[in-house]
């Protein structure tokens, strides 16, 4: 079941990234306990006006496979060391001048 749900994610959160037509270095990916506070709290994305997506993965390790996935093996920005045992969501959003990294 695990693994699914992390090809499911991978999947749905790459081909969200591929329909809009950027590049991969465009894009921040991470991980959150609280995706929405995270995107339009933390990173200061805009919810109505910015590209961005999140996905729950149902564990940590997920999660944290997912985000390995997206910053080591496609090229997005982002990387290891955040959240704790309760974070299981994965966000992306493109990266504007507006917003923090």
């Amino acid at each position: 079941m695990a693994a699914q749900v992390r090809k499911v994610v991978k999947q749905e959160i790459k081909q969200f990234i591929d329909d809009q037509g950027r590049n991969y270095s465009d894009w921040y990916v991470g991980i959150a306990a609280n995706p929405r506070d995270r995107l339009f709290n933390g990173h200061c994305v805009d919810k109505d006006r910015d590209t961005w997506i999140y996905r729950e993965c149902m564990s940590c390790d997920a999660a944290r496979d997912v985000e390995a996935y997206f910053t080591n093996a496609v090229g997005t920005c982002g990387g290891p060391g955040g959240g704790d045992n309760s974070t299981c969501y994965v966000y992306a959003y493109i990266i504007k001048p507006h917003t923090t990294e």
